[in-house]
């Protein structure tokens, strides 16, 4: 294979890399809890050059490190052990396997990539305020602020509403026996914004031997052209801009309220007789990458792991996915349980998450008189239950079915997923994680 080709390979790691990571979530070994991700990668060659056996000359390593010649470049020296007699023993070291060592930030950008999910995660808690983009504005302040720009835009809004043509007035002050207040109200209805003692002035101003210039206010509109304020503005430029106090605003600094963005995953698991080794797997398959993700997604992650079987009891994440129980099943149990933990977090200052597991046996009547009721009433970012049936439903594996029933396969706070498989994993990791609402504050 040429050098090319194995240029070609190299780019298509990436790609290699995210198949690697379904496999993973499916096939792979998940142990090693929410720290480090140890992914299996394919391995790609590099290329090596070789010589040819066949010369002989060149530079060699000789004895001792001195070049003898005739000694290949790269030939190691003879060992003892090294030929094919019965010294050497067999050797019991395993061989190396790769890996793709990933922090749980990477993982949440790569399952976004692998499986189209744009969870954008919210803040809850207030941890700082700064000062942001000059963008509010106020009516006092230091003229270090001043913003002149809105303050001269505001003046010539003022100087365009207010100005007139003058010089239009004045040829109508100059008709026959006119008066004053009949400019003036002219000048009124054609919404020109002059009052009366600038007429009256202007009137008197007119000398005697203008006066009688018009015959009518008509004669001076078809012979006299109007000048509009832009015309004059134009022709003139700006002299004057009439600024007013009320048209200072000074600029403020927006202040920015940093949010942390701490989230509180609750997960929960039915540890019943009924819960075997392949259910339970499946369970841990769907809900360590869950974890993985959200971790990678916030500031600040916390876990909670919850155990039931016809009752609840919190345990650590190492005890979570083996333990099994022979009791019977009541679901409400643990959300009774959730519902104190949660006490610890208030929803104002985090998110939460509330995942349960199992293979959707519960106790007669428990799943609508007492767990929809306690899903409603917790507050969460989402609630989500997984059904893991390898050997497909049992008669009495009803838990799913009714809260699909109660809150609808379209909830923007309610997730349902079916994992029957390991191939079933990826699917249900994203029926869970596009489920959200953007809503949730």
């Amino acid at each position: 294979m040429g050098l090319r080709d194995d240029l070609e390979r190299f780019r298509e790691v990436g790609e290699q890399r995210r198949e690697d990571l379904a496999d993973f979530i499916q096939y792979g070994d998940l142990a090693g809890g929410r720290g480090s991700i140890q992914i299996p990668v394919k391995i790609v060659s590099l290329p090596e050059f070789e010589y040819d056996q066949r010369d002989k000359g060149g530079v060699g390593q000789g004895e001792d490190g001195t070049p003898q010649p005739g000694q290949p470049v790269g030939e190691p020296q003879p060992q003892p052990g090294d030929d094919d007699g019965e010294d050497g023993e067999p050797g019991e070291e395993g061989g190396e396997h790769e890996y793709y060592e990933m922090n749980p930030e990477e993982f949440a950008q790569e399952l976004d990539e692998e499986l189209g999910l744009d969870l954008d995660p919210k803040g809850k808690k207030v941890v700082e305020e700064k000062e942001g983009p000059f963008t509010d504005m106020t009516r006092t302040g230091p003229n270090s602020t001043l913003d002149f720009e809105r303050m001269f835009k505001e003046g010539l809004k003022r100087k365009l509403a207010m100005d007139f043509d003058e010089e239009f007035l004045k040829e109508l002050c100059k008709v026959e026996g006119i008066e004053p207040r009949e400019v003036f109200e002219w000048a009124r209805g054609e919404s020109l914004p002059v009052s009366m003692a600038w007429v009256e002035e202007a009137h008197s101003e007119i000398p005697d031997e203008e006066r009688g210039t018009w015959a009518s206010i008509e004669e001076v509109e078809e012979n006299v052209e109007r000048e509009s304020v832009q015309q004059k503005i134009r022709r003139e430029g700006i002299k004057h801009v009439p600024f007013r106090r009320e048209d200072e605003r000074y600029r403020h600094p927006e202040i920015i309220e940093e949010k942390e963005k701490n989230v509180v995953v609750v997960n929960i698991r039915d540890v019943s007789g009924s819960m075997r080794e392949k259910k339970r797997e499946l369970v841990e398959r769907t809900f360590t990458p869950l974890d993985w993700y959200l971790q990678g997604k916030y500031d600040n992650a916390e876990f909670v792991y919850i155990a039931h079987d016809a009752d609840a009891w919190e345990v650590e994440r190492d005890d979570f996915f083996g333990i099994r129980s022979g009791g019977g099943t009541k679901i409400s149990s643990a959300y009774e349980l959730a519902n104190e933990l949660l006490e610890e977090y208030p929803w104002s200052d985090w998110n939460r998450y509330v995942f349960a597991a199992g293979d959707s046996e519960n106790s007669s009547n428990d799943t609508g008189e007492r767990v929809i009721p306690m899903m409603e009433q917790i507050d969460a970012n989402l609630h989500a239950y997984v059904e893991t049936q390898p050997s497909g439903n049992a008669i009495n594996a009803t838990h799913a079915e009714e809260l699909e029933r109660h809150f609808g396969t379209d909830a923007e706070d309610v997730a349902v997923a079916y994992v029957n498989s390991k191939e079933d994993v990826t699917d249900a990791i994203y029926e869970i994680l596009s489920t959200e609402s953007d809503d949730n504050e």
